[in-house]
């Protein structure tokens, strides 16, 4: 049976009373986990409350959960690499700190991983709203809060990508891929590599792992809705760059493919049924996928008019996100394939 290690990042105090809550969720378990490291990124006043709430010295905790501050300058990525140096376990498991675990949550994230070919299971971080959902905004768009949306397997499956906020991964695997590379687009950086890198194991969506993910009244305004689309889809454009081979839009497309064609008639039909909001969700869908097109051209003239200033210097290596040299090793072999053993964990990420 696999052992997990559970990594939660946090950077503000503004969001202490979830970050306690998501630790409590983790340390009762139905299935626990061998350890807790929780990353503070760049807040030394969060760092010693944490290590106040979590004193190391407390030797009769069932359940260790040890406090570490980000080694290194970027953010949420490089804070998971931190953190993943320390970590025993034979999985690495990543919740946000804003995000509580059901009971069963681990039990259901770890059962995938009894098939030796899966390399990388997540789950559903599921919306937990701080006022209404306002009607207009579609179910198709709650990535935009990091939870899961409408489009995604609802039984357990082989899925191109995680969400951060719910998302594991084997130890060995994450070292094979020199940890993350990106801060922003972290977990969709980590993906893809993966299925680069291991072409012949699964990434998998386990659906019934669930979260419950905080959602404050400011990520429910037009505003932050179209804001999102058009910045994330413009920012993943460079995170692509630096995956070279691993990278893949067909994800995305996908996503818009779905959403304009099964998404905007489902809200019309609603509309037409009587729920005058539907013509709202359905117009969100169309801008939402407009905005998400002109961000990732946005993107591709950004990275062009770099490119001309750039010449003739060769291209940076590492995502400009993370402006520290990766912290965990790129030459480090790979796991062993199914069928000829597994591959022995050591203490390689320090």
């Amino acid at each position: 049976m696999v052992r997990a290690s559970v990594v939660i990042c946090a950077y503000t105090e503004e969001r202490w009373a979830l970050l306690v809550r998501s630790v409590e969720s983790v340390l009762h378990q139905e299935r626990a986990p061998l350890e807790v490291i929780v990353c503070i990124d760049h807040n030394d006043a969060l760092l010693e409350r944490c290590r106040r709430e979590w004193p190391a010295s407390r030797d009769d905790a069932p359940i260790p959960v040890v406090v570490i501050a980000n080694k290194y300058e970027g953010r949420l990525g490089s804070a998971r690499n931190s953190a993943a140096e320390i970590t025993h376990g034979d999985i690495v498991v990543f919740l946000d700190d804003d995000a509580r675990a059901d009971p069963d949550w681990l039990d259901r994230l770890l059962a995938p991983y009894d098939d030796e070919r899966v390399v990388a299971v997540g789950g559903a971080p599921l919306p937990e709203f701080e006022r209404e959902r306002p009607g207009w905004f579609p179910v198709e768009f709650d990535w935009v809060f990091g939870c899961a949306y409408d489009g995604l397997p609802e039984t357990r499956a082989i899925q191109a990508r995680l969400i951060g906020a719910n998302m594991s991964v084997r130890r060995t695997a994450l070292a094979a891929i020199g940890g993350f590379h990106s801060d922003n687009h972290d977990d969709m950086d980590m993906c893809h590599r993966l299925a680069h890198v291991f072409p012949d194991e699964h990434i998998v969506y386990e659906p019934t792992a669930r979260v419950r993910h905080h959602v404050p009244r400011a990520r429910t305004t037009w505003h932050y809705f179209w804001r999102r689309c058009f910045f994330v889809n413009k920012g993943k454009v460079e995170a692509f760059r630096q995956m070279e081979e691993a990278a893949s839009l067909s994800a995305d497309v996908g996503f818009a493919s779905r959403a304009l064609t099964r998404g905007v008639p489902r809200a019309l039909g609603q509309a037409f049924r009587g729920d005058p909001s539907g013509v709202g969700r359905a117009g969100a869908i169309v801008a939402g996928v407009a905005l998400a097109g002109a961000g990732h051209l946005a993107g591709q003239g950004s990275l062009r008019a770099r490119q001309r200033r750039a010449r003739p210097h060769v291209r940076r290596a590492v995502s400009p996100q993370m402006e520290m040299p990766p912290p965990l090793p790129r030459n480090h072999p790979r796991p062993a394939r199914r069928g000829r053993g597994t591959a022995k964990r050591r203490d390689w990420l320090r």
